[in-house]
């Protein structure tokens, strides 16, 4: 374990919030080592061969519109380092029954143009979140506090975000189209749609992409923890990989890129604030090889690195709300963007879809027949799958627990308050996803927690 010496500081986990505190502590002059439990670094921010030799799937996260617009990682050199980023032609599709699909552009006008009477109505919702997201991103991706850099932009923003996504929906868009593709970017939420805040994810992921779009790294998501680390090494940092930690290290300053139920297990001393933290539903997740594209019956979908399956708002809203009917199906066909990720010819698919936290059924049926009936004929191109359930998704990573992958359930208490960053043993932060602003590959937990401990970040 690190010595016990005012130059030193640990951190608990690599994934990209620990690596970002990692950065940020080396910066400062500190000494510090990384622990990983896993036999390689990342977290969430994984990949691997998990079908056939040659095909490089995303173990957790694969589409990253935060990692671009985070005010954490753009301090870093991580282009020195090999990142690399892939803009789709379009973030994202919404196919639907008539052969068609509702397309998510980088163009605000081009979306707009393709929502048919709603049109209007989505310029007037995103234009103003979009046209100020490089000042509304240091307070949509912060501490949630009294103080916002930006109080009216905030107070815009916030009227339509602490809504439900139906309502919000409701209120403004009188066609399917709109209404379909808004329920599969509130989604992203984790929580019903007809809950407060899930409008929140919608508002925020929407103008993401047209501020700045949903792209991928070039390689797999692991490309992006490598350039952290690589980053982080050459300031003099040290990553201990097959290094579980079982009790609090060492040190005067330890940062933990852990959930609550983690730190439980390291002291009793945590046991008062965390008892009570909830997780969220887990997610049932599919990577397979296929020989071709996927064959999509509206072509449009190959245009985009994110597709959402589920249908209308209503079929959306009901698996969020109960997981029953056909499931809302998260996919990502990065091979179509970035031939590194496949042999010649053939290509990857990455789909999930919510479930019950440590859910034991096999979807892989109920999400083949959703991608079937936009993609009929797709089964015929499989290769090969590979299935992660819940338990197996925590198994990889402890983080997940119940298949969570969000560090924690994002409903309306604890969207608000989610723990802090000091915890109430001196010297240690949590810097999780479990900690605001949450989930997704953005590094500001970690940003947040050193700015928390006293450091100039």
């Amino acid at each position: 374990m690190a010595t016990s010496t005012q130059s030193t500081a640990a951190v608990i986990g690599s994934g990209p919030n620990g690596l970002a505190a990692a950065i940020l502590l080396a910066r400062a002059g500190r000494s510090v080592t990384v622990y990983e439990a896993a036999p390689t670094i990342g977290g969430g921010a994984r990949t691997d061969e998990l079908t056939l030799p040659g095909f490089l799937h995303d173990v957790c996260s694969a589409i990253h519109p935060m990692a671009i617009s985070s005010p954490c990682f753009e301090k870093f050199p991580l282009a020195q380092f090999g990142l690399e980023w892939i803009h789709p032609s379009a973030p994202a599709a919404h196919p639907l029954d008539d052969g068609t699909a509702v397309m998510l552009e980088r163009s605000l006008d081009e979306t707009a143009a393709n929502l048919g009477p709603d049109g209007a109505a989505w310029r007037r919702l995103f234009h103003p979140i979009a046209a100020h997201w490089g000042e509304l991103r240091h307070d949509l991706l912060g501490p949630i506090g009294p103080f916002p850099r930006h109080p009216l932009l905030m107070a815009a923003f916030g009227r339509h975000a602490i809504r439900s996504a139906r309502g919000l929906a409701s209120s403004h868009f009188r066609g399917t189209r709109a209404r379909a593709l808004f329920s599969g970017i509130a989604a992203h939420s984790v929580i019903p749609l007809e809950d407060a805040p899930s409008a929140a994810a919608g508002l925020l992921l929407g103008a993401i992409a047209h501020a700045g779009g949903w792209p991928m790294p070039r390689g797999g998501a692991q490309a992006i923890s490598n350039a952290l680390a690589g980053y982080f090494r050459s300031l003099g940092g040290r990553i201990l990989t097959d290094s579980r930690i079982e009790l609090l290290p060492d040190a005067p300053l330890v940062f933990c890129d852990i959930t609550p139920r983690q730190l439980l297990r390291l002291s009793d001393q945590f046991r008062p604030a965390y008892k009570d933290y909830r997780y969220g539903p887990g997610v049932f997740k599919l990577d397979y090889a296929i020989d071709g594209p996927i064959p999509w019956r509206a072509p449009e979908c190959l245009r985009a690195g994110t597709v959402h399956l589920g249908g209308t708002f209503d079929e959306v809203a009901q698996w969020e709300a109960t997981h029953t009917g056909q499931p809302f199906v998260l996919l990502a066909q990065q091979s179509l963007f970035d031939p590194t990720r496949a042999p010649a010819g053939k290509h990857t698919v990455w789909a999930y879809c919510h479930v019950p936290n440590g859910s034991n059924i096999d979807f892989t049926g109920a999400i083949e027949d959703q991608i079937e009936r936009f993609a009929p004929g797709f089964r015929d191109r499989i290769l090969a799958r590979h299935a992660l359930t819940p338990f197996g998704l925590e198994a990889r990573n402890a983080n997940l627990v119940g298949g969570d992958i969000g560090g924690g359930s994002m409903d309306f208490t604890q969207f608000f308050f989610r723990p802090r960053y000091k915890t109430p043993v001196k010297g240690v932060y949590l810097c999780s996803s479990s900690t605001p602003p949450a989930g997704g590959v953005h590094g500001m937990c970690g940003y947040h927690a050193v700015k928390t401990a006293g450091f100039r970040v």
